[in-house]
């Protein structure tokens, strides 16, 4: 079992930016793949990027390419998100999630981008972007 806590949403300007991280605990964060999620009121969840357990390969939705930048660091049992540019359409609420199946580049296929492809949730973190 592997339990997931985010932080570091907050209110921001556009064209600001942010650090999301998500800290797992549980004993096999390592093995695992983890993805970015959000979520706006009204609104699906939706794929926003993902990292493979090595932290070898990453994939983005492309509204956020070259904006986001996922990372990870297995030492510390965290999985980052950077948010740059932000814009008044980012504003969503922003969950990670770990995934047994899409652990590798070969299994982080657009399947990769459904969120029942994940096992573990965490509670989500605001972010709010202002115009």
């Amino acid at each position: 079992q592997v339990q997931l806590v985010e932080s570091g949403g907050g209110l921001v300007q556009a064209g600001g930016s942010l650090r999301l991280s998500c800290a797992g605990s549980g004993g096999l964060f390592s093995s695992i793949g983890m993805g970015w999620f959000r979520q706006a009121p009204g609104n699906q969840r939706t794929f926003v990027a993902a990292i493979t357990w090595s932290g070898d390969s990453t994939f983005y939705d492309e509204s956020v390419k070259g904006r986001f930048t996922i990372s990870r660091d297995n030492t510390k049992n965290t999985v980052f998100l950077q948010l740059n540019s932000l814009k008044p359409e980012d504003t969503a609420v922003y969950y990670c999630a770990g995934s047994w199946r899409r652990t590798t580049a070969a299994a982080m296929g657009v399947e990769s981008q459904s969120p029942a492809e994940y096992d573990y949730w965490g509670q989500g973190t605001q972010v709010t972007v202002s115009s």
